[in-house]
């Protein structure tokens, strides 16, 4: 709450919020080692396997801005329950699938709950704290966001080791039930209701902004999560048609705010110089970041033999960094501001470079060693990015927008992540190709300096914000 008498359940109900947004967040990334298990169980085409992955991050972003609009009208506990609630169902539904085209629908009913809760997130967090609370939170979100996403495919990997390669891949599903109905129990108990009497009528809600929004979104983010399984040229005609929806939805956003109406996307943010320039930071950071974890698994499993387990404990490093990180961000983001940023993208940059050459002088099944020093290097980097970035990106935001906000930074979030993988994997699997797939090193290079060049991208607008002066936004 943002009233002079803070809401005394804050923290507990903090601590609510970042395990759902956890679970949520985890999926999109613990799936990538059971690929090869589901294939397998399921007798799954290739196509269908990848939708496994790709429908989740499609759907997920597709209703972030939605979600977080109507969570901000009509209740962000209603919204989180529903979201939440809907997960843990989907989850079920994932875990006892009989057949791949069960499995993908499941996936998309469930990248659809992500995508419900996770804005609301960030919503509650400007709800219920203020002044330099709210940067905490804000910082300890961001932890979440990295570790889970650098995590997933450590507990991937164990989880199969423990319920068998065959059957293993479902109890990925699985151990999202009892957290999830646990966060469901605390979650009524807890989390703030509305704080204010009126809710918003379905005209207030901007259903055509949300539609032109929607379609946008769909048509930018299908030919990247499709870059691979949709064969020639003629899916990037989508990008320009999502240009024009894109477009008209500014207009019409333009227009609602013109004649006195509630928005989808209030665009008076995007004035917030902190908050374009953060979500930008955010976007070309979580192309490079997010694909770094699909080449490295590839290449670990598919290329040197590795075991899920092994794949995941080699990037294992890396998520042990990004926890330091975090937790060191969370500490010095008041005291340094955005240059804490810039500083950890040119570390994520150093140690990537380092694992470039790493894979060049030990291509064989030694590399997870040699792996380890550059990816704790670059883990510490991540924390130091991405969790000082959303306090100072979301810091500024009024309570009220909360939910739109967080909504729009997880959406630029999500197609940064499409945008990465799609360029990423198309390097990387075009070099596997022209090497008849006898070499697996070249590709995962090539594609680790597409990784590199993303995340100098994210160092060169922090660098131009900086030179602005942007200010820490949480004291």
């Amino acid at each position: 709450m943002t009233h002079d008498a803070p809401d005394p359940h804050r923290w507990q109900a903090l601590g609510v919020c970042l395990i759902a947004g956890f679970i949520t967040l985890l999926d999109v990334s613990i799936v990538n080692v059971a690929l090869p298990s589901i294939r397998a169980g399921l007798d799954a085409s290739e196509s269908d396997v990848q939708w496994v992955l790709s429908g989740y991050a499609l759907t997920f972003g597709l209703v972030l801005v939605p979600a977080g609009r109507i969570g901000d009208a009509r209740g962000r506990r209603m919204m989180f329950m529903t979201g939440l609630a809907l997960f843990t169902a989907a989850s079920a539904l994932c875990g006892a699938a009989q057949t791949s085209l069960w499995l993908v629908l499941a996936r998309l009913l469930q990248g659809i709950a992500g995508g419900i809760l996770t804005p609301q997130v960030s919503a509650l967090i400007q709800q219920m704290f203020a002044g330099h609370e709210r940067g905490r939170a804000f910082g300890m979100f961001g932890t979440v966001i990295g570790i889970s996403t650098a995590v997933g495919p450590l507990l991937g990997g164990l989880i199969i080791k423990a319920a068998g390669a065959e059957e293993g891949w479902r109890w990925v599903f699985y151990v999202n039930l009892p957290i999830g109905v646990l966060a469901l129990v605390l979650a009524r108990r807890l989390l703030p209701g509305p704080d204010h009497e009126n809710r918003a009528c379905l005209r207030d809600l901007d259903p055509v902004g949300v539609l032109l929004l929607g379609s946008g979104v769909l048509l930018l983010l299908l030919p990247l999560v499709e870059e691979r399984q949709w064969q020639g040229s003629t899916k990037w005609l989508l990008i320009p048609i999502a240009a024009v929806f894109l477009a008209a939805f500014v207009r019409w956003e333009i227009h609602q705010t013109r004649v006195g109406r509630n928005p989808v996307v209030d665009l008076a943010l995007f004035r917030v110089r902190s908050y374009t320039l953060g979500l930008l930071v955010m976007l070309f950071y979580f192309a490079g970041f997010t694909s770094i974890f699909f080449v490295f698994t590839l290449y670990l499993q598919s290329g040197l033999g590795y075991s899920a387990l092994l794949a995941g404990l080699a990037i294992t490093p890396f998520a042990v960094g990004s926890a330091v990180g975090a937790w060191l961000g969370g500490h010095l983001v008041n005291r340094y501001g955005l240059a804490l940023v810039t500083g950890g993208l040119l570390m994520v940059a150093i140690g990537l470079g380092g694992a470039i050459v790493g894979v060049y002088e030990v291509p064989g099944r030694d590399v997870g060693w040699i792996l380890v020093a550059p990816l704790a290097f670059a883990g510490v980097g991540s924390g130091l990015v991405i969790s000082p970035n959303q306090t100072l990106t979301l810091a500024r935001v009024p309570p009220a927008q909360g939910g739109s906000a967080g909504g729009v930074l997880q959406t630029g979030q999500r197609i940064g992540s499409a945008m990465g993988i799609a360029a990423v994997g198309s390097i990387f699997f075009s070099r596997l190709a022209a090497d008849q797939g006898r070499d697996w090193a070249g590709p995962l290079r090539h594609g680790l300096v597409v990784s590199v060049a993303f995340v100098l991208a994210a160092f060169v607008v922090a660098m131009a914000d900086l030179h602005r002066g942007r200010v820490p936004g949480t004291r």
